[in-house]
């Protein structure tokens, strides 16, 4: 029998479920039914009173801040043409293989990704500046699109990540922690996706045919080309690590260098709108993230009344699982939900009482955190939803979704060998901690 504190979690969760399936936003429904599950068992007042100090909290917290920091340094790099340079240079220098084009966009999309730390972004930017290359050179479009939509995938992974800042201040950990601990398994996922389509072109080659080498002088232009890039991720990345600045110093910084890099390329006639056109994304984005942490938190007040976590941890542990079943389990509950949710979305509508089971038996909150990050990216290219898929059906709309579907499948079986490793051997993620 499940305990009332459980039981009521489950009808709270199937009110939140069934007002996003009537298309409520995630952050509201997860706010409404935080403050009606709340008065329910004390009073409307006092639920009402917790909207305020939230809304507060998170516009005065300072982890929270480089969200929009992050995001307004990515699409001003996006616009600015760094993209472009990150990918002409990964390119030239492995183009020539085969496959190489499809690699080269695999390493583009963990350099822009350190840019941006989002991985819609990534994966729309990089879907403009790849796509049409690979194209011209009679690339498979399924190997194409794979290739980008997993790619992207690695801008909430490799550091600075928009996801892990969430995960940071939903659970109260250090988010430079988290962002050193990324490093290493965004490493291998780019190693593993390039492995992935050495082997796909291996057992087909007419996928990626052979494209002729640059010379030795078009990789030197390359490389002055992409200075730029170089420099904003070795100020804002490589300053972040040596504790020459803070995670808000370091987004703004990178902010402020994107800006000059943005200004100096658009003429003084077209670089207002083009401005403008970055500021709504960026506020847009803004928006829809804070929204969905304030509505978690309301929600965590019903969560903290109901003590369903602490209920949760004391029947899991009754029922004699092994601690590794119970995050095999999870692994399964978040890669249904990030087929049907927005991945994001499903991280905070469950970490409030996953967190404290996980650590509950035992595991780092780090380690887990980029295992969750990792499932997430999953959840980016996994259908119904996957929403780096319906990114890059946007950009080419003549590949139909079943075609990007079928080139995913080689970078998901990659994506799963990384999750088994980062599992079975923690170091991985936590080798680079102080």
């Amino acid at each position: 029998m499940l305990d009332a504190p459980v039981l009521m979690l489950l009808l709270g969760v199937a009110v939140m479920i069934g007002m996003i399936i009537l298309h409520v936003p995630v952050g509201v429904s997860m706010a409404l039914t935080g403050i009606v599950m709340f008065s329910m068992q004390v009073s409307l007042p006092a639920a009402l009173g917790t909207v305020a100090p939230e809304v507060l909290a998170a516009f005065v917290s300072r982890d929270l801040v480089t969200i929009p920091l992050f995001l307004l340094m990515g699409s001003l790099a996006a616009r600015a043409g760094i993209s472009g340079d990150i990918y002409n240079l990964a390119s030239a220098w492995i183009g020539h293989l085969r496959g190489g084009l499809a690699m080269g966009t695999v390493v583009g999309c963990g350099g822009f990704g350190a840019l941006c730390g989002s991985s819609v972004a990534t994966a729309a930017t990089m879907g403009r500046v790849a796509l049409p290359e690979m194209r011209a050179r009679n690339y498979s479009p399924e190997l194409a699109v794979g290739a980008i939509a997993s790619g992207g995938t690695l801008g909430i992974l490799i550091p600075p990540s928009i996801v892990m800042v969430i995960y940071a201040v939903l659970t109260e950990q250090f988010v430079l922690d988290l962002f050193l601990a990324g490093i290493l398994p965004g490493l291998l996922a780019i190693v593993l996706y390039c492995l992935a389509i050495v082997i796909t072109t291996w057992i087909k080659p007419s996928v990626a045919p052979s494209v002729p080498a640059q010379s030795w002088g078009q990789r030197v232009r390359a490389m002055r080309d992409a200075w730029r890039a170089v420099v904003v991720i070795a100020l804002v990345v490589g300053g972040l690590y040596v504790g020459l600045f803070t995670v808000v110093e370091a987004a703004s910084v990178g902010v402020g260098l994107t800006l000059i890099f943005f200004l100096l390329r658009y003429p003084r006639s077209d670089w207002r709108r083009a401005l403008e056109l970055v500021a709504v994304e960026t506020a847009q984005s803004t928006a829809m993230i804070f929204l969905m942490v304030v509505g978690a938190s309301l929600f965590s007040y019903f969560l903290t009344l109901t003590q369903a976590p602490q209920a949760i941890v004391t029947q899991v542990e009754a029922a004699n699982f092994s601690p590794y079943m119970v995050i095999f389990l999870l692994m399964l509950m978040y890669l249904f939900l990030g087929a049907v949710f927005d991945a994001i979305a499903a991280m905070i509508l469950t970490t409030p009482f996953v967190f404290p089971l996980v650590t509950g038996l035992g595991f780092d909150p780090i380690w887990w955190g980029i295992v969750l990050v990792m499932v997430i990216e999953i959840g980016m290219i996994t259908p119904p939803i996957g929403m780096n898929v319906f990114v890059l059906n946007g950009v080419a709309p003549d590949i139909s979704l079943r075609r990007i579907y079928r080139g995913i499948v080689p970078f998901l079986l990659a994506d799963l060998v990384r999750l088994a490793l980062v599992i079975a051997f923690p170091v991985i993620a936590l080798a680079l901690l102080p």
